[in-house]
């Protein structure tokens, strides 16, 4: 909606989903990896010399910042990497505005263990004077914590809102329901934050009808690798909140046609698996799980035994001849998945870092392809 409307702007989300440095854009373009790579140099020099000694995420953050300000964007829309109140990117100092969407119970080791405790440290983000969009869909006890929170620092929560005669104009059916709240916060914040008279709305229309979020609900291609002519499903889902959404467009979208899906599923170690699991699988359901591989620039990100996920799927009731350890070997799962399949709905999910392996072995095969073809 930024770009859109003639705003220069930057995003930084994290974790990058194929190369390290598309976590940061400029006007929707991936940043090229020469200005990344000359950025970051700048930034551990500057570690080193101050004997800093800042994470990985801090060093990254910084990175994003540096080529924010070289590119000399106009705003910035920056996800927070993990809880909000002690994260690296809540060092910024100019907030327009700060968006706290639906929240779930992930990462408890780090941000409490029930939901509230987990709110109160993404209400940690707010500033005084600087107003804050929260996802109407919250339960009570969430905004609760939000705008007791808020009262304390002197700022106003505004609840995401869709009451606008120009939503009116997109087709509701063409959006998930969690697509839709997510848009509420989106054009809401985006109200608050655009402060140029001149009103940018028909322009921002087709920027949302035509958005398309890589790794979430997206429709892939995987003949390269497998043959297979059909296409897959490839989502990032990795807890409790994210696989609910995932099962009922799964349920809905895929089961109508056919009764079983064959999962292609990684995990991070320490994930709550029961409860990922159970929106997703039935016991006519076929699954492969596989490991990722190690994270550029996350080293601590580990990931969970392929026999832990099996030893979860029987725990869900899927039978021990609808499984298959594919170990470290993506193509296998992916090849197993197919055979399986028989031309049936495949699955990949449980993790972003999955997601990003199996873009990244698409890329390279099409690339191996395009190169035996000149």
């Amino acid at each position: 909606m930024l770009k859109a409307s003639g705003v220069r702007c930057g995003r930084f989300t994290s974790p990058h989903l194929i190369d390290r440095w598309d976590c940061i854009t400029i006007n929707e373009q991936t940043v090229q990896e020469g200005t990344f790579r000359a950025a970051e140099r700048l930034v551990n020099t500057r570690n080193n010399a101050g004997k800093i000694e800042a994470s990985e995420f801090e060093l990254l953050t910084a990175t994003a910042f540096e080529v924010f300000q070289q590119e000399k964007i106009e705003m910035g829309v920056i996800e927070v990497g993990l809880g909000g109140r002690l994260d690296a990117t809540n060092g910024m100092e100019q907030k327009a505005v700060t968006v706290i969407s639906k929240i779930g119970l992930d990462h408890q080791g780090f941000l409490g263990n029930t939901i509230e405790e987990i709110a109160l440290q993404k209400a940690g983000i707010m500033r005084p004077g600087v107003p804050c969009v929260l996802d109407k869909s919250n339960s009570s006890s969430v905004r609760e914590v939000i705008e007791d929170h808020a009262r304390e620092i002197g700022t106003e929560v505004i609840l995401s809102s869709t009451e606008s005669s120009f939503l009116d104009e997109l087709p509701k059916a063409d959006f998930e329901p969690h697509q839709w709240e997510n848009l509420a916060c989106a054009y809401t914040a985006f109200h608050l934050a655009y402060t140029n008279s001149k009103s940018p709305l028909h322009r921002i229309l087709p920027a949302i009808q035509n958005i398309h979020w890589p790794g979430r609900l997206q429709i892939l291609d995987i003949r390269s690798v497998t043959g297979r002519s059909q296409p897959v499903l490839l989502d990032g889902a990795h807890n409790v909140q994210s696989a609910t959404v995932l099962g009922s467009y799964v349920d809905s979208k895929l089961r109508n046609s056919a009764n079983k899906i064959t999962w292609v599923l990684a995990a991070s170690a320490g994930k709550e698996l029961e409860g990922i699991l159970k929106p997703l699988l039935r016991p006519n359901d076929c699954v492969t799980a596989v490991k990722f591989g190690p994270v550029d620039g996350m080293p601590w990100v580990e990931a969970m035994a392929p026999q832990d996920i099996l030893s979860a799927t029987t725990a869900a009731g899927v039978p021990g001849a609808h499984q298959f350890d594919a170990g470290a070997d993506i193509s296998s799962a992916l090849r197993w998945a197919v055979a399986v399949a028989a031309g049936g709905p495949i699955v990949i999910a449980g993790s972003l870092y999955l997601a990003s392996d199996t873009l990244r072995l698409l890329r390279d095969a099409e690339r191996l392809t395009t190169q035996l073809l000149k």
